[in-house]
């Protein structure tokens, strides 16, 4: 019964301001304290009994009381960071505050005019005489009072942590409390594992939870291409003026890294008890990713006449980036690596038992983790890079690329998987490792081989490339620039990886599918120069290879002699008119399946879906390094290069077929996804938008780099020929046996210079992530749905 009435309680108490027309004086305790002093409404109670609509009602109707309500909230925060919280009603009130305000923040950011109401002073607000909420300087801005009492109640004994004392004297004094004492968890910086206490993860896990309300403002505000304008809550958050920024951060890093979903590897454990440790985790990995946006800049909320000054800086720095990126021991970077790859492996995990191992769900904020960590830690990179461990991030990121690449709603797990794959790919070391033979046989839906991680790679991308939804389309060049990137070190492709590779050359270089966009033409280079890279410093591990040239020779032939006259032109656009699909997808032997894996599938009907802004073209998102004879890279200048050029008429089109902004990045303009389709549909229906011309085949035709193939196919054709009529062959086994003898030393052209394009950030990149990471925070938090049905401006909400 005393649940029923403390939510009644709590209920009329929401009704009793929803109805009040004349401000309820600050003082006035009997009422407020109806809102926090009950014992048993949990966050979900909360957001039942506070509806949307009587939020907004308050804001609309008397501004005052809910000025009054968050400043109250804010209060009995502070005045528990500074008790400690010593008895058990005083933690029920800490977490009814907690609540309240993770519900109503939303309701303040989606208000123009009420965002700056948390970096204001509250004047005369609260009891006469009290200073909980004043600073030496005079009164703090209600927003640092609230998260700098959050950050102490983090570190509150026997409430978040484990209490060093005992005894009569057992109540510490919190200004006092060295909090690098108190780390949640033991790894990086911290050797002491505390024991588990489900109440305290409970506990951090509301507290983390109202942080990240705190910095969802950013949602609240439309996608914009100025870096310089920041959160201003985590640049406070993450600054000096945080005294327990260091063991925080540490805290949250450690509990991700350190968490075991499988336990105790009892079957079916998760169905036998809850595990508070996941939901923290959940909410740890969210606030890492979004603490770890910026590295410094500008706060964006009104400055005052005296901070004009520091706005010429940077602004002050973000200390989460500083301590991630000074990580250095080996055996920290061993911890976070092999707890990244346990946690990313998991929904692989195969048993006998159906369903018997819990299985996580924040693999996406995982990825964006990963990524910032090789962003801000190079030494992290390299670790990885040094031996074989990047191939337990590698295989479960070609998994989950797999496994959605039929799903219109995770277009964006699709871009952060291919993003890290390209980061990696810059590096000579992540092609060297690909060598390492692929046992491990995780179940996905591509054919069977035997061969390497190398292969493993080709033949999602090909999947990808043949059988995704057509959203996908940007995202064929990185896939390609990656392949370009690793195949001087692919020292033996395996004859389905091979055939795949010429698979895709057959389909990009139909007439029809060269001649119907201005840079279709780019993924036929992106290949013939993967080809070359391989045949000249890779020919003799890769029999299968030239074998699989020799036997689709007539391709190059084709492209050599690509008709560019205008009657041409316009038969292959008409045969496209026919089957606009991307690729021939017959032509492609597909084999039987892995055994145990299911068909990737589209999103089920109503899934909610969060839009993102274009992504850059390749030109934007990468730059052109060469390798040297000593191994090292030097940055090659811009130039116009066989990718890039066009004729004036072709570079102001298919920006919009592509997805990629990269034509207009000097503009603070960035298209939705549903815009951009829209843009696809209507270039797409208007023919002059781009036509094809003679001159525009023959400037980039001339360009083909044909020539090494043609060589090979010149000097291996005639013999192959002759060894089959000699010795009467149509055994593939022998052929591959004397091509794997055969050499091409001195016949071939001077090999070229190596050439690696390597990921570089830029503005539309770090908005992309912006909207991504964002996207996935508010679609990930269902229960309590924190943003749900709130005027976010940052992305739109869409339904499959």
């Amino acid at each position: 019964m005393g649940s029923t009435d403390s939510k009644l309680n709590f209920r009329k108490a929401v009704i009793q301001l929803t109805t009040k027309t004349q401000p309820v004086e600050a003082t006035d305790d009997a009422f407020w304290d109806q809102f926090w002093a009950d014992t048993t409404t949990t966050v979900q109670d909360v957001f039942a009994l506070v509806p949307a609509a009587e939020i907004r009602a308050v804001r609309e109707e008397s501004p005052s009381n809910l000025a009054t309500l968050c400043y109250k909230a804010v209060e009995k925060l502070v005045q528990g960071a500074e008790s400690g919280c010593p008895s058990e009603r005083e933690k029920q009130v800490i977490l009814n505050c907690t609540r309240i305000l993770t519900r109503i923040l939303p309701y303040i950011f989606e208000d123009q005019d009420w965002r700056g109401f948390f970096w204001s002073t509250v004047p005369g607000a609260g009891h006469a005489g009290t200073d909980e909420l004043d600073d030496d300087d005079g009164a703090r801005p209600l927003a640092e009072s609230l998260l700098l009492a959050v950050a102490d109640l983090l570190f509150c004994p026997d409430f978040t942590v484990h209490s060093h004392k005992r005894g009569p004297d057992s109540i510490e004094n919190m200004q006092s409390i060295d909090s690098c004492e108190y780390i949640w968890e033991s790894g990086v910086g911290f050797a002491q594992s505390p024991p588990l206490n489900y109440i305290h993860d409970l506990n951090r896990t509301e507290l983390l939870r109202l942080l990240l309300t705190c910095f969802s403002e950013a949602m609240y505000l439309p996608p914009s291409s100025d870096n310089n304008v920041l959160n201003p809550w985590v640049t406070f958050f993450c600054s000096t003026e945080n005294r327990h920024a260091l063991p925080l951060f540490t805290s949250l890093l450690n509990v991700v890294c350190a968490y075991d979903p499988v336990g105790y590897g009892i079957p079916y454990n998760h169905l036998l008890f809850s595990d508070y440790r996941e939901q923290l985790v959940e909410q740890a990995v969210q606030i890492l990713i979004v603490t770890l946006e910026h590295d410094g800049g500008v706060p964006h909320h009104p400055a005052s006449p005296s901070s004009m000054e520091e706005q010429e800086s940077a602004g002050p720095e973000n200390l989460f980036v500083n301590y991630l990126s000074r990580i250095h021991r080996e055996e920290d970077f061993d911890f976070v690596l092999k707890g990244l790859a346990r946690l990313l492996t998991n929904p692989l995990t195969q048993t006998y038992l159906p369903n018997s191992t819990k299985k996580i769900q924040f693999h996406q904020e995982l990825l964006v983790l990963f990524w910032k960590l090789c962003d801000f830690n190079k030494k992290f990179l390299f670790f990885v890079l040094k031996s074989s461990d990047v191939l337990d991030i590698l295989v479960p990121i070609l998994y989950y690329l797999n496994d959605a690449r039929a799903d219109q709603s995770r277009v964006g797990l699709m871009h952060i998987g291919v993003f890290i794959l390209l980061l990696l790919s810059g590096e000579r070391n992540f092609g060297v490792r690909l060598n390492k033979p692929y046992s491990i046989h995780v179940p996905m839906d591509i054919p069977v081989f035997t061969g390497t991680h190398a292969d493993l790679l080709i033949v999602v991308f090909h999947k990808i490339i043949t059988t995704g939804h057509q959203r996908l389309q940007p995202l064929f060049d990185c896939l390609l620039t990656i392949v370009v990137n690793v195949s001087p070190y692919l020292k033996s492709l395996s004859m389905v990886a091979a055939n795949k590779l010429l698979h895709l050359l057959e389909a990009f270089s139909t007439c029809w599918f060269l001649f119907s966009a201005a840079q279709n033409h780019h993924l036929v280079f992106f290949l013939l120069e993967a080809f070359n890279n391989i045949i000249q410093y890779q020919f003799d591990g890769n029999c299968n290879l030239v074998y699989a040239i020799i036997r689709k020779r007539n391709v190059f032939h084709q492209l050599a002699n690509l008709p560019s006259d205008p009657a041409s032109i316009q038969k292959a656009l008409q045969r496209k008119k026919k089957s606009p699909d991307v690729i021939s997808r017959t032509s492609s032997q597909e084999t039987v399946s892995m055994e145990g894996s299911h068909p990737a599938v589209p999103a089920e009907p109503g899934t909610l879906k969060a839009s993102l802004v274009a992504i850059p073209g390749i030109d934007k998102l990468t730059e052109k390094s060469q390798v040297s004879e000593d191994g090292t890279m030097v940055s090659v200048p811009k130039t116009d290069s066989p990718h890039t050029t066009h004729s004036d008429q072709s570079a102001a089109a298919g920006t919009s077929d592509t997805e990629s902004n990269s034509g207009r990045d000097n503009e603070d303009v960035f298209y939705t996804e549903a815009e951009m389709e829209r843009r696809r549909l209507s270039s797409a229906s208007s023919a002059s938008f781009w036509v094809p011309t003679p001159e525009w085949v023959l400037s980039w035709k001339c360009k083909l780099p044909l020539q090494t193939i043609m060589r090979l196919l010149q000097v291996l054709v005639p013999q192959v020929e002759k060894i089959c009529i000699d010795k009467g062959l149509t055994d593939e086994s022998e052929i591959l046996k004397f091509l794997q003898h055969g050499t091409l030393v001195g016949l071939l052209p001077v090999p070229h210079p190596i050439l690696i394009r390597k990921y570089q950030a830029n503005a539309g990149t770090a908005m992309w992530f912006r909207t991504y990471m964002w996207g996935v925070v508010y679609l990930r938090n269902v229960d309590p749905p924190i943003w749900y049905d709130t005027d976010v401006r940052l992305f739109e909400i869409q339904r499959m």
